[in-house]
């Protein structure tokens, strides 16, 4: 949807050309903003990123270094210097990435470039938690109770817990966006919380700093939008609630808050406004709060993020101001020309970020190649999106693909308009979180406005796979069905070659395996026989319907008179469908791969686990807190590997003897030998008595599931599950 500038801003352009330095959706969001202002818009790149939208919308690409972010996005020096060569009177770091850095910042000053964000004051000041927290006491705001102190030890650390009393938050002073923050409620549990709090700083941040604050019962995330200029005018544009959290990282947000009575929003607004202040705050910013449930009128501080938000549409389509614009013209030098009486709220916005992640392995990033995509459309409906059909998802970035938002006159409106918009969202070709994002909006305690920043890991943290329906299993046949009776040559013997079932006397039925399914046609007749034994007949029948440039086709079938529509796209050997939300990806086996799979099943026998400790994503190994040769019990950590800035435990499946394969740095791929437990002679017999029976043969060709991360069926296995720290965004 567009949006409308409210209040009004002053005509004119406040720079000639600008440097968007980051990459995906937030890039795509700012040079279309650039794009109206009629501001000459110039796109990095890094070697993965070359064909990616963001490049393709701006007005010029300048290549920034190779695919990691270090050495592309995280470069300050190459962003500076992709500036100059461009010609960019202004650089906008967007968020994440170089966004709080208080170095660029400093680079762009040195070489005559505006930075599109605060002072370097303000950064310094607010991009360390400990130094933000003790500058906020100072003004009067309330802060969570707790020990802040710069250059505190693991031992110091552990003796203050006990005084500040728990459960308490262990959280990294730099960066932000819940990345290495852990949740301690043992004190037998703080050494290990700290160990993994302290790598995941440094490596985000490069600053392994920690301090520890109480961790507050039934808590609700309130943020500020506070928009600054360089005059001295401060003002707020409301609150957003950002309880809907995932260990830490926010997954649905929206505006206003249904928690805070308008007593309150004054007061937390005024509040923001002080902090900011406090700072000399100028441009676009968010202050933090922690407010418990329980008592809905007191709030605590707990960061200021000195730069454009995540979650910052719902703001624009509550107030009608693009704050993107605003950040511009704040750093061009103009004034807000506003007070906080200008300053309306109308309807309400919710938003939802879709991840390229899988709920039902752990919420694993995936990657791939976007093959077909559908973003919703309509009254009151904005998708932000980084996504074309062709565009390639790698695990060097964060996994976030885009967001979609929905605006309505009220909260449930709004909910029920955005529960519509990721119906009508596919994306196909990597694995996502749509169908999940809406099973989490339907919950009883987000209708009703009464969740809480553990409301997710409560309930929605484990994910049981859900196998593939009788309708989805039955599509893919018949599409593939469709394709190979399309491409038998006609002429003589067409007949032996079609996929038709034709025999003298009866028909034999045409087969169609699917990932260890059979589906069986003959003429209108499905019978499907699933792995587990069962067995269903059908009545069904296809008919397709062409997308446009880039979209995927339409399928409806009508199976035993009941109608669904499909969204596919076909990738390989695999059948790509999605419908309401949810997508699925069927693999198509050849009759050669069904029988070595067969014999691979027979002569590995039953076994307690798999042996090997396979990598469940593409990524980096970053620790090894193992040697081979070593004894390992069930569940020991194995190995770490991070994707898309989460870090993975990848433990032993069984109690034995560990051999491992790679080393702290080492990149590995999807499904790549990490480990291997040797298991003693004496323990077989009950390794064998814990074998899970029901668990299918695996393709020929094909990967060996990974069973310290899944079983075969995509479950989690009970010695083996894979558990993760979040690293996302903010």
């Amino acid at each position: 949807m567009t949006d409308t500038t409210r209040p009004s801003a002053t005509a004119g352009v406040p720079f000639p050309a600008v440097l968007v330095a980051n990459r995906g959706e937030i890039a795509c969001r700012v040079i279309r903003t650039l794009n109206r202002l009629g501001i000459r818009s110039i796109a990095v790149f890094s070697d993965a990123d070359r064909d990616a939208p963001h490049v393709r919308l701006a007005d010029a690409a300048v290549r920034i270094g190779p695919a990691p972010a270090r050495d592309s996005y995280l470069s300050v020096a190459a962003i500076v210097d992709a500036a100059r060569r461009s010609g960019a009177a202004a650089v906008h770091p967007g968020y994440g990435f170089l966004s709080e850095n208080a170095a660029l910042a400093e680079a762009c000053e040195a070489a005559g470039i505006v930075f599109v964000g605060p002072g370097v004051h303000a950064l310094e000041v607010m991009g360390d938690k400990i130094s933000a927290k003790n500058e906020v006491a100072r003004s009067g705001v309330p802060t969570i109770p707790g020990i802040a102190e710069p250059g505190l030890t693991d031992d110091e650390l552990i003796a203050a817990a006990e005084r500040v009393g728990y459960p308490v938050l262990v959280k990294p002073s730099a960066g932000g966006g819940g990345k290495g923050m852990q949740a301690v409620h043992d004190p037998a549990a703080l050494p290990e919380a700290l160990r993994a709090a302290r790598r995941v700083a440094a490596s985000a941040f490069g600053d392994d700093t920690l301090f520890l604050e109480r961790l507050v019962s039934s808590p609700r995330h309130i943020e500020v939008q506070v928009l600054a200029d360089r005059h001295g005018a401060v003002v707020h544009l409301g609150e957003r609630e950002c309880s809907l959290q995932r260990r830490h990282q926010k997954v649905v947000e929206e505006a206003p808050s249904p928690l805070l009575d308008a007593e309150t929003r004054a007061r937390i607004g005024e509040a923001a406004c002080r902090v900011a202040a406090g700072v000399g705050y100028t441009g676009a910013g968010t202050v933090e709060f922690l407010v418990s449930a329980e008592r809905p009128g007191e709030f605590f501080f707990m960061e200021m993020n000195t730069r454009l938000q995540v979650e910052h549409p719902v703001t624009e389509l509550v107030t009608g101001v693009d704050l993107v614009e605003w950040q511009l013209r704040v750093a061009a030098g103009e004034p807000l020309g506003f007070g906080q009486e200008d300053v309306r709220f109308v309807g309400h916005a919710v938003e939802a970020r879709v991840y390229a992640e899988n709920p039902e392995r752990e919420f694993l990033p995936g990657d791939g190649t976007v093959i077909a995509l559908r973003e919703p459309s309509g009254d009151g409906v904005r998708v932000d999106s980084g996504l074309v059909t062709g565009t390639r998802v790698v695990t060097d970035y964060d996994p976030m693909l885009a967001k979609v938002i929905a605006w309505a006159p009220d909260r449930a409106g709004a909910l029920a308009r955005l529960d519509r918009a990721l119906a009508d969202t596919s994306v196909l070709g990597v694995v996502n979180n749509i169908a999940w994002l809406r099973e989490l909006l339907a919950d009883d305690d987000v209708l009703a406005g009464t969740m809480d920043t553990t409301l997710i890991d409560r309930r929605f943290s484990e994910q049981s796979s859900i196998p593939a329906s009788t309708a989805e299993l039955v599509t893919a046949a018949l599409l593939a069905h469709r394709e190979r009776e399309a491409s038998t040559p006609p002429g003589v013997g067409a007949l032996w070659g079609a996929p038709s079932g034709w025999r003298i006397g009866s028909p034999r039925a045409v087969r169609y395996d699917l990932d260890g399914t059979t589906v069986d046609l003959i003429d209108d007749r499905v019978t499907v026989r699933r792995a587990d034994g069962a067995v269903s007949e059908h009545r069904a029948r296809i008919t397709l319907h062409a997308g446009g440039a880039g979209e995927p086709e339409s399928v409806v079938l009508d199976l035993d008179g009941v109608v669904t529509r499909f969204d596919t796209a076909r990738e390989g050997a695999t059948v790509w469908l999605a419908s309401a939300g949810r997508s699925r990806a069927l693999r198509l086996r050849s009759p050669a791969e069904r029988v070595a799979a067969d014999l691979a099943a027979r002569e590995r026998g039953e076994v307690a686990a798999h042996p090997e400790v396979r990598s469940p994503m593409p990524g980096t190994v970053v620790a090894v807190p193992v040697v081979s040769g070593a004894p390992v019990a069930a569940g020991d950590t194995v190995a770490v590997v991070e994707a898309m800035k989460m870090e993975h435990r990848l433990v032993a499946p069984i109690a034995g003897t560990v051999t491992v394969s790679v080393a702290p740095g080492d990149l590995v791929k999807l499904d790549q030998l990490v480990a291997v437990v040797d298991v003693p002679p004496l323990s077989d017999q009950a390794a064998t008595a814990t074998t899970s029976e029901s668990d299918p043969p695996t393709p020929a060709g094909a990967t060996e599931p990974t069973r310290s991360a899944t079983s075969s069926r995509g479950e989690p296995a009970a010695a083996g599950i894979v558990t993760t720290t979040d690293r996302n965004l903010p």
